[in-house]
């Protein structure tokens, strides 16, 4: 019941926690811990002064929260340690160094082939997918979990049974960070560069975008969200590129102005889904309406 609308911070904080400890001269498995540990301090520091605050001053404050240290990173100052807006680049090569696919030949069916460094990165992504899954799926038919949901529904209720709310909210902030950090961790290790600008915070609304679509409260929702919101993504950015090269548009648009009508087929797409079927795919529009009120 959080809205946090920062997790592109708590995914950059995990990415570079990998690449500046693989650069300053550290093991890659140890950034991996590092990328952890950062993203869950970030949730204890962004939580513990903010957790209290309105949903509405929630959101703001993460969302300044992300930016403001998106311009730390990509700042002269912290240069020597980042690479400002240059980033770092080629630290991955131990998770590639693992690969068992052979990276000059291709796997798959029909049109569907990769190459095995993209399939390494798909076994992994997917991998830790449900690992991650099966932990939520865990914590919330936990007693932990099932007072996590309580507090989402009613806070007072809760809190008259004698739970503490607050700290409730800063744990799930906090493994929510570590979840994401792992997501900023393996968007870096995929391009084995990581730069400030890859961490706007249009990222963060991609994500909400996910959950919606899959459904906010369940645990398949966002995986199944995460899949068709990839495949309209470039459904659309092809079907733009395509338009625009055929001239469907003329002299009226060019081909960054024909990019960006991708994003707003995204956007009306949303706000169709939203007036016909707000719980998302699997939610469930009676839980839905009792988070409302």
């Amino acid at each position: 019941g959080l809205l946090n609308v920062g997790h592109v911070a708590f995914m950059l904080s995990g990415a570079y926690g990998l690449a500046i400890t693989v650069d300053a001269g550290g093991s890659f498995w140890l950034g991996i811990l590092v990328g952890i540990l950062v993203s869950v301090v970030l949730g204890l520091i962004l939580g513990g002064p903010t957790l209290r605050l309105r949903a509405d001053y929630l959101a703001i404050v993460t969302i300044s929260a992300g930016e403001i240290l998106r311009l730390i990173v990509r700042s002269s100052w912290a240069e020597p340690l980042t690479n400002g807006v240059f980033g770092i680049q080629q630290f991955a090569d131990s998770f590639f160094d693992l690969n068992p696919f052979s990276v000059n030949e291709r796997y798959g069916i029909g049109d569907f082939e990769f190459q095995g460094r993209q399939l390494w990165v798909m076994v992994v992504g997917w991998g830790l997918v449900l690992t991650a899954t099966a932990l939520t799926w865990r914590l919330i038919n936990s007693p932990w979990g099932r007072a996590l949901r309580a507090v989402r529904e009613d806070e007072d209720a809760v809190r008259s049974l004698g739970k503490n709310v607050f700290l409730l909210k800063l744990l799930s902030l906090m493994i929510g960070g570590a979840f994401a950090g792992l997501g900023g961790m393996l968007l870096a290790i995929e391009q084995q560069s990581v730069t400030p600008d890859a961490f706007l915070p249009r990222v963060t609304f991609f994500l909400y975008v996910i959950v919606i679509l899959g459904g906010a409260g369940t645990i398949w929702g966002p995986v199944i969200g995460a899949i068709v919101f990839q495949f309209l993504f470039f459904l659309f950015d092809g079907f733009m590129r395509e338009a625009q090269a055929d001239g469907w548009f003329g002299d009226a648009l060019d081909a960054t102005d024909a990019q960006q009508v991708k994003l707003v087929l995204v956007g009306v797409g949303l706000m169709l889904l939203m007036a016909l079927r707000p719980q998302g795919f699997f939610g469930r529009r009676a839980e839905q309406l009792v988070s409302n009120d």
